[in-house]
């Protein structure tokens, strides 16, 4: 098998200016560089630069494939969109020696969220392809306005990761539990395959997750924290929106209310009441038989569609019996190995269709005539022979 490597950034908040887009072409000559990413890909080598220290200087996204089982997705957010405290909840110290699954390096003015997998196993599918890097950045890059916007499901499921990587005891006690777990984004959801998150593990703690419908602001707290605004913060808000940065406007006041409702609510009131990895597990089991469950249906559903299909299929077929020896005949006149292969699919077809209108009979007779013009191709024959048409078989 040989190496692949898949190197993806975005740049979103600012373009690159086309210095800092030399400094990147100074590292590569085969990249795609614009004012908005860098994308290459490896089958020797490497990337010359450290892919942290790039989201740090000119970027707000990246994303890392390998096909020997590693993935990244690296997220860069102002500081203001979290507190430190907040982000502590979701990332614990990790067992001395042990490679953390999500994690979040602090610079001057960001946070950067690292959420990563690594297959020791080397038995996972999903990375021997060379198309698992591209497309990532698009269905993940959404995480990061969620984040914005103050959705705190992807720390959480960055949280769910450690578990998977056998980073979180039985005794620690799970951070808060954000509303929405049983109702993921689709970049959410993407992140949970993108990580191979244990389906089981997220129902599980899901459980505890209220709706987020239950949890929305009232507009009663919108309107209260409304009447709080000095004049001059409404101002700075429609400023933004003038001058078409209404993303920004929309995350910057979005914060500051996230903020009022956190201050406002007393300590255990905002989230359910916190669990231990140890009670979370106690619903694992539960939750993997549901699913088992769940997949047996649909895949029950699934076969009976198909054999509805099948059958429909065949009666049709079985009510144009004659046109088909017809064009059986005509397709063996070829007396090509490729005529031979689509006779025989034709005719094994037809002896399904037969055999379900109840007419067998009817086949054997057909296959006679046959016969009797082709009878003598020794290639034909002995594909029907092996195919045990002709011999009772069929």
């Amino acid at each position: 098998m040989s190496e692949y490597q898949y190197y993806e950034f975005a740049a979103v908040d600012r373009p690159l200016t086309p210095q800092q887009q030399t400094e990147l072409r100074s590292h590569s000559s085969r990249a795609a560089i614009t004012a908005t990413g860098f994308i290459n890909e490896y089958h020797w080598g490497d990337l010359k630069g450290d892919p942290l220290a790039w989201v740090e200087r000119y970027f707000d996204a990246h994303v890392y494939s390998a096909n020997w089982g590693s993935c990244r997705l690296l997220l860069r957010l102002p500081r203001g969109t979290f507190d430190e405290a907040t982000l502590n909840g979701f990332t614990p110290p990790s067992p001395d020696g042990l490679d953390s699954a999500f994690g979040v390096h602090r610079t001057a003015s960001h946070w950067i969220l690292d959420w990563c997998f690594h297959d020791d196993s080397g038995e996972l599918e999903r990375f021997w392809t060379e198309a698992d890097g591209p497309g990532w950045m698009t269905r993940l890059l959404p995480l990061r306005d969620e984040l914005l916007r103050g959705d705190l499901r992807p720390l959480y499921l960055g949280w769910l990761a450690r578990v998977c990587n056998d980073e979180v005891d039985d005794t620690d006690v799970e951070p808060p539990v954000p509303p929405g777990l049983q109702s993921l984004t689709p970049a959410q959801a993407a992140l949970v395959e993108f990580l191979l998150i244990d389906p089981d593990w997220l129902s599980a703690a899901a459980v505890a997750s209220p709706n987020t419908e239950d949890s929305a602001d009232s507009d009663g707290q919108a309107d209260a924290w409304l009447s709080l605004q000095s004049p001059e913060d409404m101002r700075k808000t429609l400023r933004l929106l003038l001058a078409g940065a209404g993303q920004q406007a929309e995350r910057e006041l979005k914060g500051r209310f996230l903020a009022w409702q956190r201050s406002q609510q007393r300590p255990g009131q905002a989230y359910a009441e916190r669990r231990t990895l140890a009670r979370i597990a106690e619903g694992y089991d539960e939750a993997r038989t549901a699913r088992l469950d769940r997949e047996r249906r649909a895949a029950d559903a699934l076969a009976a569609r198909q054999r509805e299909e099948r059958e429909k299929y065949l009666r049709r077929l079985s009510e144009q019996a004659d046109e088909i020896w017809a064009s059986v005949d005509e397709t063996l006149q070829r007396g090509s190995g490729a005529a031979y292969d689509q006779a025989l699919h034709a005719v094994r077809e037809l002896a399904d269709a037969l055999a379900l209108a109840g007419r067998p009979a009817d086949f054997d007779l057909g296959l006679a005539r046959l016969q009797a013009s082709h009878g003598k191709r020794a290639a034909w024959v002995a594909r029907l022979d092996k195919a045990g048409i002709g011999r009772g078989e069929a």
